[in-house]
């Protein structure tokens, strides 16, 4: 990509963080607008989840393919496809007659939304070269979500309670058609010098993997944990991931390069982006149905309750970038770790639902900890890399967060589900039905405790110096020329030969 002037590197970044913004605001939307779209299609808990999970699930099974499928053809190509897909799918979602039929355009949706968020980090990254530039820009990009996370309750309840559930899908097609135009305008094309052959055997293996583990947690809490079924499906997920450590280190160009596991703060950083975003989605999923189902708030009232929540990951998330700029990933992410788990805390252990007080206490935690943590994990995933994988590992990245929500929103609906049929009542309005919801909801609460507490002992380990030095060692690695062996035998690299710049 040509050396751009500063003031077309900041549009590029804007036009990117357009196609953020409506994938973002999309699922925040979406959240709120849950408890309508379950009256009006007669869902179930299961069917709200797989509303959610559906787009998640596609999402993170693509990510990695987009991601090098764009360093291959062209990132512009990509980003441009996507955004036609993610604003035909939008439009499909609106009209949807059927909790079914939205489910599957939601997938629609999810295809367009793999070509966006990978592909514009990949051209961020390779347009800001500059290290601080680079982390300042990034934290710009998640300062994005924090905007989408204040915007989205509110803009959501509001559509919902005025003009319907089917116009939170609206939003998305302005927007969307401003990137596209912006995008054939000022984006230049690039990719990377090396072109990645396309891996179908991995992709396979990806998209069962992630499919069969969640269809057999969100589906357990009905069919039983062991029955046939739900056991077949568990035993599918195990056998593609030993498929994958298997098949994927045998390739020359593999879906997943799994020597990008050996950077320590590269692992660290898919550990802690699914564990933060698997905390995001359980509590917005437990927030956006206590809020309305239990203490019966209008959708708008429910997202200015979760305002405060929003308008800290808006604050912080570009502050955090900074951070990471000038100091280093480590601070942020020890912020993240304890106030993400003493949010859950509030809720597990002192029933902060049950006091306003100490449920916005609780929200203005949660969002201390989930916008410092975005900046760290986006910048450790691609910083060290070389330019030429920038599109895989900021996928692996994107992935992690996707795999994570999905997972969130899939144990915690889960654990819900099995918590109300234990107390026998399927809760509505009213005194006594918060209290059978906050009891239903506390195991889902301490497992969001203790993803706050896995983020801050794995930020703890993966940013020292030792760390450090194995992103070092792993970039050199990654840049070695492959030997190729016989057919079917693991690939080779050179030992003696560093071509790092």
């Amino acid at each position: 990509m040509p050396e751009l002037s500063h003031r077309r590197r900041m549009l590029v970044l804007a036009i990117c963080c357009m196609s953020l913004l409506i994938v973002s605001l999309d699922n925040t939307v979406l959240n709120v607008a849950l408890p309508a779209m379950r009256h009006d299609l007669d869902a179930s808990v299961a069917g709200m989840q797989w509303t959610i999970d559906a787009y998640t699930l596609v999402l993170a099974s693509l990510l990695m393919l987009a991601g090098s499928t764009a360093d291959r053809i062209g990132r512009r190509k990509v980003f441009m496809a996507g955004l036609v897909l993610f604003t035909v799918g939008s439009a499909l979602c609106s009209l949807a007659p059927s909790l079914e039929a939205l489910i599957a355009f939601r997938m629609v949706q999810a295809v367009g939304g793999s070509m966006l968020n990978p592909v514009a980090m990949s051209i961020i990254t390779n347009t800001f070269t500059d290290p601080r530039e680079r982390a300042r820009a990034i934290g710009v990009w998640g300062a994005v979500v924090g905007v989408s996370m204040a915007a989205g309750p509110v803009v959501g309840g509001l559509l919902v309670d005025s003009v319907g559930w089917r116009s939170i899908f609206w939003v998305n097609l302005p927007i969307g058609i401003a990137a596209l135009l912006l995008t054939w305008r000022y984006v230049s094309e690039s990719r990377a010098p090396k072109a990645r052959r396309p891996d179908p055997v991995g992709q396979l293996l990806v998209i069962t993997l992630l499919g069969s583990l969640t269809y057999a947690i969100i589906e357990a809490p009905q069919k039983g944990w062991t029955s046939a079924e739900i056991l077949f499906f568990a035993a599918l997920a195990a056998a593609s991931l030993a498929g994958l450590l298997l098949y994927e280190p045998r390739r020359t160009d593999p879906l997943i390069d799994l020597r990008f596991f050996r950077s320590v703060p590269f692992s660290g950083a898919t550990v802690i982006a699914v564990s933060a975003f698997a905390a995001l989605g359980g509590f917005l999923f437990l927030n956006t149905l206590y809020l309305q189902d239990v203490r019966g708030l209008s959708a708008l009232d429910a997202g200015l309750y979760m305002l405060p929540m929003a308008a800290v990951v808006c604050v912080l998330s570009p502050f955090s970038g900074r951070l990471v700029a000038s100091r280093g990933p480590r601070i942020p992410l020890l912020v993240a770790g304890v106030a993400i788990a003493a949010s859950g805390l509030m809720f597990a252990a002192f029933d902060a639902e049950t006091g306003t007080a100490s449920m916005f206490t609780a929200y203005v935690l949660f969002g201390l900890g989930f916008g410092a943590v975005n900046a760290p994990i986006t910048n450790t995933a691609v910083s060290g890399m070389p330019r030429s994988q920038a599109g895989v590992a900021a996928a692996v990245a994107s992935t992690s967060r996707q795999i994570g929500q999905t997972l969130g929103v899939a144990v915690i609906g889960a654990v819900l589900a099995a918590g109300v049929a234990d107390a026998g009542s399927s809760y509505g309005t009213g005194a006594g039905a918060a209290g059978d919801f906050v009891a239903a909801a506390r195991t889902a609460w301490w497992i969001i405790t203790g993803c706050g507490v896995c983020v801050l002992l794995v930020g703890t380990v993966s940013s020292g110096r030792w760390a450090r030095g194995t992103a070092r060692r792993t970039a050199e690695r990654l840049e070695e020329p492959a030997v190729a062996g016989p057919p079917g035998a693991p690939v080779s690299r050179s030992p003696g030969t560093n071509t790092r710049a």
